[in-house]
């Protein structure tokens, strides 16, 4: 099939590859030139494991292009997937739906023939419906079928979560889109994935409750970590615990620094300004929306415990600064707040990440950029294990502990509290 991809953002262009991968001719598009020249000659905007290589096998196949004509390239293709962004509303709580409205502006200029158009990003419910009134406004109806088509992919896992979901949700009340959509996704419902048809509206929907209900989770066993910390228990058996039982699960159940990245902090805000328009209350997700502002500042107050409530001129190494591994998405993660804040405080900042440098904290005085690990360990007061890159899970500290007594504190819980205070190493967990 003839698809388009609109964005090259983190959903457009992980999907637009796969898509290629699968035989399908894709064009992916952006207004962003600089980027376009960029995917062109084989350099990835984003740092996803396997994606390079993807880009690089179905460009030289010319399965995969990239444009910045959004008019040429829609009018090339049968089935057009908007991927823009949908950040949370400026001194609001809502998503900013600009991107996607004006896409579909530009959109209705260049129909030709019957397209069906996709909205992969996350949007809220309704956003299809306005879509539609766009579309109408310059197309006749039988030319165009607006689809709901939510992404599930994890940064980090996207390639694998792409080629193997647990489901593939198609919104629309269109018996030939459908079927169409089916088609599109054959080779991966012959391998077991679950293909849900429903409303438009319960597609959309459903994308913003699993964001919620995700959120919950990490939010839940975040809080039951607070209440192990204070009655000396192992938050990690807790999880093992409950996580056991079919009707829980385990994923999502690991104590650790406040959800971030592109999805969980914009759409459990979105879904409740949603039901706010409608007069619902969704408590449980404003709880969780108020815990997860907390947790940061809670993971500070232990620092400072650590510390013994002396952080001026103390030298803080931070090992990882991105929200999640296997990612360079800075977005909400806790370190964005921890590390200016300790900077005002006194303290003197190094941090590693695997993904480089980040420019959030190249104004930032006290704050550098290192290299060398075991060097910057030994020369640290306090080693902070923010996100769990594998880099950091095999770190020789008993050899770096020889000569000076080195302080951990380890927020993801990567190693052995015991084997770590067998080592002479002052270590802390979370919840635990």
């Amino acid at each position: 099939m003839n698809l388009c991809m609109i964005g090259t953002g983190y959903v457009g262009l992980v999907s637009g590859v796969c898509f290629s991968d699968l035989g399908n001719n894709v064009i992916c598009v952006d207004k962003d030139k600089k980027k376009i020249d960029s995917l062109k000659k084989g350099i990835i905007p984003i740092y996803e494991p396997g994606l390079e290589e993807l880009v690089l096998k179905n460009y030289k196949n010319k399965r995969l292009s990239f444009s910045t004509d959004l008019k040429e390239s829609v009018k090339k293709s049968d089935i057009i997937f908007i991927c823009v962004g949908t950040p949370t509303k400026k001194g609001g709580s809502g998503a900013d739906l600009s991107q996607i409205y004006n896409v579909a502006k530009e959109i209705s200029s260049s129909i030709n023939k019957f397209k069906i158009i996709i909205t992969k990003s996350t949007v809220p419910v309704t956003t299809g419906d306005e879509i539609e009134k766009i579309l109408t406004k310059k197309i006749k109806k039988k030319n165009f079928s607006v689809v709901s088509n939510p992404e599930f992919l994890r940064e980090g896992e996207a390639i694998r979560d792409f080629a193997f979901p647990d489901r593939i949700v198609i919104g629309t009340d269109s018996k030939k889109s459908n079927q169409i959509m089916k088609n599109l996704y054959s080779p991966l419902i012959s391998k077991g994935a679950n293909y849900i048809h429903t409303s438009r509206r319960a597609a959309e929907l459903i994308k913003y409750a699993s964001n919620a209900f995700l959120a919950t989770k990490i939010t839940f066993i975040n809080e039951i970590a607070n209440l192990c910390e204070k009655i000396n228990v192992n938050v990690e058996d807790i999880s093992i615990g409950i996580g056991l039982d079919k009707r829980i699960g385990g994923r999502f159940l690991r104590a650790g620094p406040a959800y971030g990245g592109s999805c969980f902090p914009k759409d459990t805000k979105a879904i409740t300004t949603t039901a706010d328009k409608y007069k619902t209350n969704l408590s449980v997700i404003k709880s969780v929306i108020k815990s997860n502002e907390k947790r940061s500042s809670l993971l500070m107050n232990r620092v400072h415990d650590i510390l013994k409530g002396k952080i001026k001129n103390k030298k803080i190494l931070f090992l990882g600064v991105t929200f999640k591994a296997n990612t360079d998405d800075m977005r909400d993660s806790s370190s964005l707040s921890m590390i200016p804040l300790l900077t005002r405080k006194g303290a003197k900042i190094a941090y590693y990440d695997p993904t480089g440098e980040k420019k959030e904290f190249q104004n930032l005085k006290n704050v550098k950029f290192i290299k060398d690990i075991n060097a910057s360990i030994k020369d640290s007061h306090l080693t902070i294990i923010h996100t769990e890159w594998n880099d950091f899970k095999s770190i020789n500290f008993k050899k770096l502990s020889k000569n000076k007594k080195l302080t951990v504190y380890d927020m993801r819980n990567i190693y052995s509290p015991e084997k770590m205070k067998e080592q002479g190493i002052n270590y802390f967990g979370i919840g635990r």
